[in-house]
């Protein structure tokens, strides 16, 4: 993968550098001069003064954290191990510990432990009135 970046680097700079550029023009021109047209499509600079410097061209190797290089690479790997690893190992563990959700888990032991008590003690899994129906309370004919 490096060795791909490193033959990159000379059309990098080239398209950094924005040198100005002319073009001209071969349609006919409808006036009548009929003269090729000239236009300036970047506007020349002055590059007598110290202009920025793109980091790309200090330091082939940026990263976007540091202009220092060395810091850069430092503050990348620091970025990277804490952003991408602990995050995904940290994260992943605490999804995987969460507590039941809805206590699904626990309902499917206590559901298992009752069949088994109930088997044992040889009654029916389900009883044939789930409430007790001395308890239940109904309208009378003359309510309705």
């Amino acid at each position: 993968m490096l060795t791909r970046l490193s033959r990159l680097r000379p059309s990098l700079s080239r398209l950094l550098y924005n040198a100005p550029a002319r073009f001209v023009s071969q349609s006919k021109s409808t006036g009548a001069a009929g003269s090729p047209t000239v236009t300036e499509v970047h506007p020349a600079a002055a590059h007598a003064g110290h202009g920025e410097v793109s980091q790309y061209v200090k330091n082939p190797d940026f990263h976007g954290f540091s202009s220092d290089p060395v810091v850069d690479e430092w503050n990348m790997r620091v970025a990277f191990f804490f952003g991408i690893s602990m995050a995904l190992v940290i994260g992943g563990t605490f999804v995987h510990y969460l507590p039941d959700h809805g206590m699904r888990q626990w309902a499917r032991r206590e559901a298992e432990r009752l069949i088994v008590e109930r088997e044992k003690e040889g009654l029916p899994l389900i009883g044939e009135n789930y409430y007790d129906p001395n308890k239940i309370v109904l309208a009378t004919a003359g309510e309705e």
